[in-house]
């Protein structure tokens, strides 16, 4: 993928996904307490991979 943004936007996209399943999957949470810091970490790591998997090839020789 060429265009820059687009990797952007999909990268922050996928680290919000993480945060958003984060927070309203836990079943046993209290109302209000935030996110923790591993699902920070998890949405991190996500927007990482999806940045590194869309980055552009290399030309063909």
């Amino acid at each position: 993928m060429k265009d820059r943004g687009m990797r952007t936007f999909l990268a922050v996209l996928a680290g919000l996904a993480v945060i958003y399943f984060g927070v309203t999957g836990r079943s046993g949470a209290e109302e209000g307490s935030g996110v923790s810091g591993g699902v920070l970490l998890l949405a991190l790591l996500a927007s990482l991979l999806v940045w590194h998997l869309t980055k552009p090839g290399q030309p063909a020789k």
